[in-house]
């Protein structure tokens, strides 16, 4: 299959039943009182809940959940799947809590056409090639989540978001109407909300104490994102993985059209597309119209669109706790996601936990089962059941180092972390030059370029720092002398020139050291977007201007011997759009610089 190929969101489908008591909680009112006998009641030790229910013996139902929107315009309420599994003493009178996980592709997902990437920027797209039909995802996982929280006597709940499957409505890829369909479920186990059988009897949820937390991988991690910054009662935690916080950023950056990772040529409107997997999907041809207008492919500008779908801006609505979990070096869903969400809920005082791994878009059960199953019993346990644990009390963050080894941290960026500027001084050579701390004297301007070629990967170009290229400019700093620490956001700002109205701008921080290159992070920039992600502004051909853009945060130590360099070239393969190549750029390195957040600040080099 190619790798244009749209993906699957996420590495896994989960599921996590829960259970909760039924006293008042330090952290609100836990719900309806649990009025199951002793012999029935919940076993706690050393702070988390033990498996003393029957999971052979669980009652499995299937309700239709009423929604408080119609997104496919047909005049009636969308209604959303759910599968439940809960404890068959629910039946006897026990009132659980829930761990719920809302899904769009518990269906699959079809083979959809992606846009071609191969084209001048801002130009109008043409249709890429059709895909092929991919493989259907897991419900569940055997020996997972069900297996392990509802003999501890939580219920799961496992619903299929609007327009997939057996849900009524249309996808709309992360805006209000999949957030309502989210929210309804929520909104049933507390009461609020209807839910019918499939012969159309209602049904309650009168085994739920109202106490819900959602979880979930990449889209399915990114609905409880959702939901959560919506403020919606009931919905106690959430534990998104691999999650997205803003779509723009999935899609997007600094005004350019940028693919998730192995992706290129996917947008909002394809992704709706392939899950799109409801009886009759013509009925969300409108719909899917829309999208493609307003996610505005040409420009790549910050729009009443994208904000719709951007949960950062709404942090200050939370009321669930949150437990971030995401991998350094996931390129599907960026670290921009993890971080900006973890920043906005810190600035509104959101209680938080999060870890951050080496991998990729995975989950810790995959390769920290040991540690993370009795950690997310834990959080569930103090969110949910409202025992007395030390969940809280551990460190807020923890981290994976690169060489697999996990330390914890109070906070994240890590402390003493401060901007550091290093300044671009170019060679005699004109293809790159050193980083220092000081900057160099302008007395004599000496302009450095290099010339766009699409067909070129990073990779490539990152490769041989000290030797001449037409296609990228490096600059490096002598080895290092101790170890360094980044951690937080690295920024870049070029003086230079363009040849022609537009063209992609891209930087490259790289590890010079034993071995092949290794790029640490990267960013993209629309030059067009000099002022403002929201509004594009037209550029003079060899004009100078200031161009500033970030690159994905991240968490990295760059050893001693070492060397850190900065690439800066133009279209990158695997990411942006590729015009024909021959744009030329061209920079004044002495006006120029990287931004980058260093443990220690200018003294880690000194």
């Amino acid at each position: 299959m190619k790798k244009t190929a749209l993906k699957v969101l996420m590495t896994s489908v989960i599921a996590f039943p829960l259970i909760t008591g039924g006293s008042m909680s330090a952290h609100g009112e836990i719900g309806k009182p649990n009025i199951a006998s002793a012999e029935t009641q919940i076993k706690v030790e050393d702070g988390m809940t033990q498996p003393i229910f029957s999971l052979n013996e669980a009652i499995a139902e299937r309700v239709f959940v009423e929604t408080a929107t119609d997104s496919d315009g047909d005049g009636k309420l969308d209604r959303v799947r759910a599968d439940i599994i809960r404890p068959k003493e629910t039946e006897e009178g026990l009132k659980v809590p829930v761990i719920y996980e809302m899904s769009p592709y518990r269906s699959g997902i079809k083979g959809v056409p992606v846009y071609d990437v191969d084209v001048e920027l801002n130009s109008v797209p043409k249709k890429g090639k059709r895909l092929g039909e991919r493989g259907k995802p897991q419900a569940n996982l055997p020996g997972y989540y069900d297996d392990y929280f509802v003999p501890r006597g939580y219920a799961v709940v496992l619903a299929e978001s609007v327009g997939t499957g057996l849900s009524d409505g249309c996808p709309t890829t992360g805006d209000e109407h999949e957030i309502l369909g989210t929210r309804a479920v929520i909104d049933w186990l507390n009461g609020r909300a209807k839910a019918y059988d499939a012969n159309g009897q209602e049904i309650q949820a009168d085994w739920s104490t109202g106490n819900v937390g959602m979880t979930g991988v990449s889209y399915n991690g990114t609905l409880p994102n959702a939901a959560a910054a919506t403020g919606v009662e009931g919905l106690k935690t959430i534990v998104p993985i691999a999650a997205i916080s803003s779509w723009y950023d999935y899609y997007r950056s600094n005004g350019a059209v940028i693919a998730p990772g192995g992706y290129q040529g996917e947008d909002a409107d394809n992704m709706a597309e392939a899950i799109l997997t409801r009886n009759n999907p013509e009925a969300c041809s409108k719909v899917i119209k829309q999208l493609t207008e307003g996610q505005d492919r040409e420009t790549g500008d910050y729009n009443e669109f994208w904000s719709k779908r951007d949960y950062t801006k709404d942090a200050d609505k939370v009321k669930a706790s949150v437990f971030v979990v995401h991998g350094l070096n996931d390129w599907n869903v960026k670290t921009k996601h993890f971080s900006d969400w973890w920043n906005a809920l810190g600035e509104n005082d959101v209680p938080r936990k999060m870890w951050l791994h080496q991998g990729g878009h995975s989950t810790p059960y995959s390769f920290r089962r040991d540690v993370w199953l009795p950690t997310l019993n834990k959080w569930f346990d103090y969110w949910l059941y409202d025992i007395k644990n030390d969940v809280m009390e551990e460190p807020m963050v923890d981290i994976q180092r690169e060489d697999k080894t996990w330390h914890t941290e109070g906070n994240w960026p890590a402390a003493e972390t401060a901007d550091t500027k290093l300044y671009f001084s170019p060679a005699a050579d004109r293809y790159g030059g050193g980083l220092s701390l000081l900057p160099v004297s302008n007395k004599n301007k000496q302009n450095q370029q290099f010339i766009d070629d699409a067909s070129i990967t990073a990779e490539t170009l990152a490769k041989n720092p000290g030797s001449a290229s037409q296609n990228r400019l490096v600059y490096v700093t002598p080895p290092l002398e101790k170890s360094i620490r980044i951690s937080g956001t690295p920024e870049v700002q070029i003086r230079a020139s363009i040849d022609r109205p537009t063209a992609n701008l891209t930087a490259l921080l790289v590890k010079y050291g034993v071995g092949e290159p290794e790029i640490v992070t990267r960013g993209w920039m629309d030059p067009q977007n000099l002022q403002s992600e929201e509004r594009s502004t037209v550029l003079t051909p060899y004009r100078e201007y200031t161009f500033t853009w970030d690159m994905q945060p991240d968490d990295y130590v760059f050893k001693k011997g070492d060397r850190v360099g900065v690439v800066i070239l133009s279209s990158d393969y695997r990411y942006t759009l590729r015009p024909e190549a021959g744009a030329k750029i061209t920079i004044d390195p002495e006006r120029s610089h990287i931004l980058l957040p260093i443990q220690g600040g200018e003294r880690a080099f000194q």
